[in-house]
């Protein structure tokens, strides 16, 4: 049997932390290891205790949720982090994305999908679904504005540039297998390097260096098209 995935809940209120705690503790393959109530305690619990997985609140006292973020995801052994946010548009969403985080989930999200969220994260995956990241993204983005950088994207092959724009689209792999012909496994494959030459955790991030950098724009297709 494999080893339980570690979870730590970070979160100012303690009422929430107990919800969250029941939840994942209910599941056989999940276990809480640890709770901190602020950003500071939560740096310092995820340096003495090891973990998979830390749901982080975004609005704490003292650190709040990006800066333990930032702070956690410094190590490239750090645990993945999901943020726990009260609204769909959270205007703190890029900047969390941009500390590390590899997605987010609301916290009046069922328990299913918390605990697949959960899975999702620790298998590599980010936790925003794909037919969610272009709405998302769009939005975040729009707020931030391109700071084109075609540099960014000199290591990727032409073949790279074309799977990263439908990524950042919002397709998901088959879906992209069946725009551009090829095997799911092919794509996969793809992805994985993408995210490798831009130093990208999951395919969240890769989407908004594809946003930043201007190889997409919100609302339209790669940069200097029109509307989808």
């Amino acid at each position: 049997m494999n080893s339980p995935i570690r979870v730590i809940l970070v979160d100012d209120q303690q009422l929430v932390r107990a919800g969250l705690s029941m939840v994942v503790n209910a599941q056989p393959d999940m276990r809480v290891v640890g709770e901190a109530g602020d950003g500071d305690a939560a740096v310092a619990l995820v340096a003495r205790t090891p973990a998979d997985v830390v749901l982080m609140d975004v609005r704490m006292p003292r650190r709040d949720g990006i800066e333990a973020t930032a702070a956690i995801t410094a190590d490239k052994a750090a645990p993945r982090i999901v943020m726990l946010t009260t609204y769909d548009l959270d205007e703190y969403l890029l900047a969390a994305i941009k500390a590390g985080a590899s997605g987010f989930l609301l916290k009046d999200a069922p328990p299913d999908d918390l605990v697949g969220a959960i899975r999702a994260v620790h298998c590599g995956d980010a936790v925003i679904a794909p037919a969610s990241t272009r709405r998302l993204i769009d939005h975040v983005a729009q707020l931030s504005g391109p700071d084109e950088d075609p540099e960014r994207f000199v290591d990727l092959t032409d073949r790279e540039r074309e799977v990263l724009v439908l990524v950042a689209r919002g397709l998901s792999n088959a879906e992209i297998a069946g725009t551009l012909y090829l095997a799911e496994t092919t794509v996969k494959t793809h992805v994985g390097r993408i995210l490798t030459k831009l130093g990208a955790r999951d395919r969240v991030q890769a989407v908004v260096a594809a946003y930043e950098g201007g190889l997409v724009r919100p609302g339209a297709g790669p940069a200097g098209t029109g509307p989808d």
